[in-house]
């Protein structure tokens, strides 16, 4: 036995202590993913070898045959998987042993609630990994070493998973990890060679690498025991270059599990080789759910690349545009070279040529997803449709199949029901409708009682309801679908075309004319703080509104810039007033200067509280109206 030194006693940092918790206590029902869980790790850190030894052979250390062994021990009620991959050192261990190093770790704690079957769907989310050995473990010891460090450079980390571990220096002749797990009272089924046979076969089946088992030899009496003879368990071939027609969909499900580290079954995938000028095979998938750092541009993302079937790199980024960082897979090409790096990624032309490939995959992917399996389109809609917003930014060339699958609200459904496509809303416009009608705003409430929206109501119009921050901005790259242009109907003066007839269009400027001589005296009135004043075609009900200019931003671009400290052009509103509306007859028939003054600043302060604006000068809006209320009551 060797030597242990430099023993100390650590402790775990919060988040994991917390994790540990709840795996322990949440995922009780489904506890043979720790075999999965680990098996994925191994595999992980043999790849990283294989790829490291290819520029440094001597890692390999005279072992060039990589694998996985998983065996037990009834009597000790243990199980052990160890892989000859690339090991960890001290440091290693307490890195990545102790903390949770992941991007959205503050996110994920803040979510957990403490209902156990919740906190497991946010668990799956999240990864679990090592930890999961806790789950049928009461103690958990590790033994690694790095490859090219000498043998007195192992390290030993062990834990009972209650709130620190142990970590000491010791010898270990060979590169690599070996995990024993020591199994609760309760979980001694997992010691047994046919059961462990049934998870790896279940679970772990497309590994690219042999998983092996003990093969149960029968003792001859009077002999000595056997050596232990070993045999491969799982199928051992990459599972993205066999034929789609020999992949069971459970297969490919337990695939993407490995690969993106989740608990949940994705929506859909694509498989697909590519042979001729370019020769590539992928497997691409889309989650069930969005992970937490999923609004972390920086944060890792990318696909697995593989170069002939040799693990090159974990996150490679070049391969989908940023809209689609949330797609998990695997690309393997044949055209790349095995020494390529992300720099060079970023300048090869035959990168440019599979992503736009790759891309389209995915829109189609989507897009089919979107017809067959609309009410499975609605739950991806809601993890992922602020992200596919960033797409006619990122992705001229495909932004007409990506305005395609934005989904949107409308004055047509419910609250909250983001489910309206362009191609929907085109299906059922008004006969002579020759423009796609659109408001953005802070909330659903504030932009489905708009006062812009009366016009549209009465005559049967349907309008987009736009309420995520990013909507603006996405707007502004937005200008048409399927030959229809985009109206914001908050914006510039308001032309409904065909929709109205030649009768309204005579008699609104009748209207007009009429009331020149009061939009005179309201420009005198209000001042500096309009652009313009004039006649609203918009109202039915309300007295007045405020427009935004044709080339102004509006107010929640106004709210961004603002709110990152960028300075905001100045622009000033348009006053628009229904000439049929109580007030505004009155205002009209008002002969006092001051007075009149004093209504006309209430309706445009009126006006931009309707419009989700703040005000100005809320001191001076309550003088005003303190002063009218009292009139009133004399």
């Amino acid at each position: 036995m060797s030597v242990e030194t430099q023993k100390e006693t650590l402790g775990f940092q919060t988040e994991v202590k917390q994790l540990l918790h709840l795996m322990i206590h949440s995922l009780y029902s489904n506890k043979e993913i720790f075999l999965r869980e680990l098996i994925s790790n191994a595999s992980d850190a043999v790849d990283k070898l294989r790829f490291e030894a290819l520029s440094k052979p001597d890692l390999l250390e005279g072992g060039a045959e990589l694998k996985i062994r998983v065996s037990f021990d009834k009597d000790a009620k243990t199980v052990t998987l160890e892989d000859n991959g690339i090991g960890m050192s001290r440091e290693d261990v307490i890195t990545h042993l102790g903390t949770i190093a992941k991007s959205g770790t503050a996110d994920f704690m803040k979510n957990l609630s403490g209902d156990q079957k919740k906190d497991s769907h946010l668990i799956g989310q999240f990864g679990v990994g090592f930890y999961s050995a806790f789950i049928v473990a009461d103690k958990v010891d590790v033994f690694s070493r790095r490859a090219g460090s000498p043998a007195s450079e192992g390290v030993h980390w062990s834990s009972k998973g209650e709130g620190e571990f142990e970590v000491a220096t010791t010898d270990k002749a060979e590169r690599g990890t070996r995990i024993v797990l020591h199994l609760k009272a309760a979980e001694d089924e997992f010691a047994d060679g046919w059961r462990l046979r049934n998870i790896i076969k279940k679970y772990s089946d497309h590994i690219a690498l042999p998983i092996e088992l003990p093969k149960e030899v029968a003792a001859v009496e009077g002999e000595e025991k056997p050596a232990v003879e070993w045999e491969t368990v799982n199928r051992a071939s990459a599972l993205w270059t066999r034929p789609r027609t020999e992949v069971k969909d459970e297969e490919y499900q337990e695939f993407y599990k490995h690969i993106a580290h989740d608990f949940e079954n994705p929506l859909s995938w694509s498989h697909n080789k590519v042979e001729g000028k370019l020769e590539y095979s992928s497997l691409l998938y889309l989650p069930a759910r969005a992970p937490f750092d999923l609004y972390q541009r920086e944060a890792p993302k990318g696909l697995k690349l593989y170069v002939q079937r040799v693990f090159v790199m974990d996150q490679a980024e070049s391969f989908l545009p940023l809209y689609l960082r949330f797609i998990k897979g695997v690309v393997d090409s044949n055209d790349l070279s095995l020494n390529v790096s992300r720099e060079i990624l970023q300048k090869d032309p035959i990168i440019d040529s599979m992503k736009s490939a790759l891309t389209k995959r995915v829109l189609d992917m989507l897009e089919k997803l979107a017809k067959n399996e609309p009410e499975q389109y609605k739950g991806f809609w809601k993890n992922f449709g602020q992200v596919m917003k960033e797409g006619p930014a990122e992705d001229f060339a495909n932004k007409e199949k990506i305005a395609g699958l934005l989904r949107f609200a409308s004055t047509s459904g419910d609250e909250g029901e983001q489910i309206v496509g362009l191609a929907e809303y085109l299906a059922r416009a008004k006969e002579g409708q020759d423009k796609i009608y659109y408001l953005t705003g802070e909330t659903y409430a504030q932009v489905k009682n708009s006062p812009h929206l009366e016009v549209f109501r009465k005559k049967g119009i349907e309008v987009l309801l736009l309420t995520d921050r990013i909507d603006e901005w996405l707007m502004s790259y937005l200008s048409d679908f399927d030959g229809k242009n985009f109206v914001d109907v908050a914006r510039g003066d308001l032309d409904l075309g065909n929709l109205d007839s030649e009768e309204d269009k005579k008699a609104a400027q009748e209207v007009a004319k009429s009331k020149e001589g009061l939009v005179e005296r309201l420009k005198t009135a209000l001042g500096e703080s309009v652009a313009e004043v004039r006649v609203s075609h918009r109202l039915t009900d309300s007295p007045a509104i405020l427009a935004i200019g044709e080339q102004d931003l509006g107010l929640q671009m106004r709210q961004i810039l603002e709110a990152s400290g960028q300075k905001v052009p100045d622009s000033k509103p348009i006053f628009e007033f229904n000439p049929a509306h109580p007030l505004i007859e009155k205002l009209d028939n008002e002969q006092s200067d001051e007075r009149f003054g004093d209504l006309s600043h209430i309706l445009f302060d009126q006006a931009a509280l309707a419009a989700g604006d703040s005000l100005k000068d809320p001191a001076a809006y309550v003088r005003r109206l303190n002063k009218l209320l009292v009139e009133l009551s004399v």
